[in-house]
């Protein structure tokens, strides 16, 4: 059964939001990507609206399962970042009204679900999006398809997604494996390795 996340990419100016399918195998299907823009003339209050509104519509026609935001780290450039933090507020406050879960995703986690490599760079993780959903163009501009790495990372960590996929590919074999793309068979090696290394410290307490 395919798991629905919503992405987003938070920013005041453009806010990446991207809805995919995931299922258990990990194959991922597109179902909508768009970058919600507020103009720079508008006082912060009636960007963050403009925003909100826009996320609303978004989760009200497609219903998503779960949320996952990128997770706000402190730069240099002071108005960026409270742009990017008011936005993950107002994302999360419109998902705890409609009880729908919340998870942040560090830029290092996504790159390497995604590429297998933390630090890969945006061309990278474009290049996989598209790959991954089966698309012939990279989603662009590049808030789009940050916004779909973060759904796609989040329904390969989410623990019944991700022990589904080890199981069924456990239990088929090469079959299973040779529909996972390499990205897709790193990330379930290395949980298989975290599994094997947790039971390995477990045994010699």
């Amino acid at each position: 059964m395919a798991v629905r996340v919503l992405g987003i990419d938070p920013g005041l100016t453009r806010c990446g939001v991207g809805v995919v399918d995931v299922e258990a195998n990990r194959t991922a299907r597109l179902v909508d990507v768009v970058v919600l823009r507020s103009p720079a003339d508008l006082d912060t209050p009636r960007r963050l609206a403009r925003i909100a509104e826009g996320l609303e519509a978004i989760i009200e026609e497609h219903r998503p399962q779960a949320v996952a935001l990128e997770r706000v780290f402190a730069r240099s450039d002071v108005s960026t970042i409270m742009g990017t933090a008011q936005i993950s507020g107002v994302a999360m406050l419109i998902a705890a009204r409609r009880e729908l879960p919340v998870a942040l995703h560090t830029p290092s986690e996504v790159k390497a679900a995604i590429t297998g490599y933390g630090r890969a760079d945006k061309k990278q993780v474009g290049a996989m999006v598209a790959r991954i959903l089966g698309l012939d163009d990279v989603p662009k501009p590049a808030d789009a398809a940050d916004a779909l790495a973060l759904a796609i990372c989040h329904a390969w960590r989410t623990g019944g997604v991700a022990g589904a996929a080890v199981r069924e590919s456990a239990d088929a074999g090469s079959t299973a494996d040779s529909m996972l793309t390499p990205a897709q068979r790193a990330w379930i090696a290395a949980e298989r390795s975290a599994v094997v290394s947790g039971a390995a410290r477990r045994l010699k307490r």
